[in-house]
């Protein structure tokens, strides 16, 4: 009984059962190239607050379009380079590596070998952290399951 909850707690872990939802970072790229949003839109739609939005701006991770009254206007392709940013941020990539990573982008296809090495190794970080939190989920969903089912005889 218990070898059985533990590899149903690993399968868990492994699979679980949201997995990842494509649409759901599709929604978040904006295709509409005939409106600009304001600061208080994009940041909901990123899922942030308006003062990380102007510290990305204020680091030097994008340029913000002004309207004429100075307000902050947030085109598709600066969306785009949000969300790649939030995603980057939630991923647990450092700040410097990030502003490295814009700095390369910003000056053009010639960087693209660096920006890919500093993707391959934030993706190698990613890896190990997704390892070690469906090990720490499989030890999770055991407990659950040993709490759920009660004691074995």
């Amino acid at each position: 009984m218990e070898e059985k909850a533990l590899i149903e707690a690993l399968r868990l872990a492994v699979d679980p059962p949201s997995g990842v939802d494509v649409a759901a970072l599709q929604d978040l790229v904006r295709d509409d190239q005939t409106t600009a949003w304001d600061i208080s839109t994009t940041a909901r739609h990123l899922g942030v607050s308006p003062h990380t939005l102007r510290y990305y701006e204020r680091i030097g991770l994008l340029t913000v379009q002004r309207d004429c009254s100075g307000h902050r206007r947030y085109d598709a392709a600066s969306v785009r380079r949000l969300v790649f940013i939030t995603r980057m941020r939630i991923s647990g990539m450092p700040i410097a590596v990030l502003q490295r990573y814009i700095q390369l982008a910003d000056a053009g296809p010639d960087t693209v070998p660096e920006r890919l090495a500093l993707l391959l190794d934030h993706r190698d970080s990613l890896r190990l952290q997704i390892a070690q939190l469906q090990l720490s989920l499989a030890a999770t969903e055991y407990k659950i399951s040993v709490y759920t089912e009660g004691p074995t005889p």
